[in-house]
């Protein structure tokens, strides 16, 4: 029999990220001929793909082609004009504004440049969700708080304000956050933007690792072509609102779809140029 997860309280989610294999078989999130029109135009238009069960899904294209757009309405932020979302069975597209809200307590949203409230201190920034919605004491809110910070490697730091972290910090203070209510899925908007490279690796390893610890399904919204192809199991390609491919890092790669190609083309060359470089003996 195998044991609850630590944090979800899921008895199907491995404790172990070594146990760990995304099942894109099993779909967490099914998305259905989804359009969003705004004044009559079409922001979203036929949009249909899965996010298997413990996934991490990249929606990758240029500014304003749509996928902070397609993230709201995955997190019931935004109601589709058409299509559907199911998620685990139930399509919340048709849900009243009640029942979204039981949803999107097991949605944690990690927002571009963290969102943090500045008159907050860390402590009571992890601690809103569970303060707003749950009814947890104080000794067992100090414990979850220091546990979540914990998990995203930060330590002894609950008494600061956000205007005295770092970048970084403000970013795995937004996971932090996001994580203490238990969610069975994460959503990130662009969640390196505005960090400089070694910074930006860190948080891309800190969404995988999350993953593998906690078995959460995640999409991620990036323009970040290097962050897409070091996280991701598949990445989804937007372009004017329409889905170009879903595919994987490897795929991609491949592919001789001209938009695609160009999207990718700085990661290639990157790549490229890392292995002509010479080896230095050490």
């Amino acid at each position: 029999m195998r044991a609850e997860h630590p944090l979800t309280g899921r008895s199907d989610v491995p404790a172990s990220g070594s146990q760990l294999v995304a099942d894109a078989g099993a779909s967490a999130i099914e998305v259905r001929d989804l359009s969003y029109v705004v004044s009559d135009r079409a922001v979203l238009s036929g949009i249909t793909f899965n996010v298997g069960r413990g996934e991490i899904l990249s929606l990758m294209g240029r500014s304003g082609s749509g996928k902070t757009t397609l993230l709201k309405c995955l997190g019931g932020l935004l109601r589709p004009t058409e299509g559907s979302i199911t998620i685990k069975g139930t399509d919340i597209a048709r849900m009243s504004e009640i029942q979204l809200n039981r949803i999107r307590l097991r949605i944690g949203f990690v927002f571009q440049y963290a969102a943090l409230f500045d008159s907050l201190t860390v402590f009571d920034n992890v601690a809103f969700g569970l303060v707003q919605h749950r009814r947890v004491g104080r000794e067992d809110l100090r414990q979850t708080v220091r546990e979540r910070l914990a998990d995203v490697h930060l330590e002894g730091v609950e008494d600061l304000y956000p205007s005295e972290l770092s970048g970084g910090m403000q970013k795995r203070v937004g996971l932090a956050r996001a994580l203490a209510t238990n969610p069975e899925f994460l959503l990130y908007d662009e969640p390196t933007s505005g960090l400089d490279p070694v910074t930006g690796r860190a948080i891309d390893d800190l969404i995988v690792e999350t993953r593998e610890r906690f078995g959460v399904t995640s999409v991620v919204v990036s323009h970040d072509i290097e962050t897409i192809m070091r996280i991701s199991d598949r990445a989804a390609m937007i372009e004017d609102g329409r889905l170009l491919t879903v595919d994987t890092p490897a795929g991609l790669r491949r592919s001789d779809h001209p938009s695609v190609r160009e999207f990718i083309e700085p990661a290639i060359n990157s790549e490229s140029a890392g292995a002509q470089q010479p080896r230095v003996r050490s």
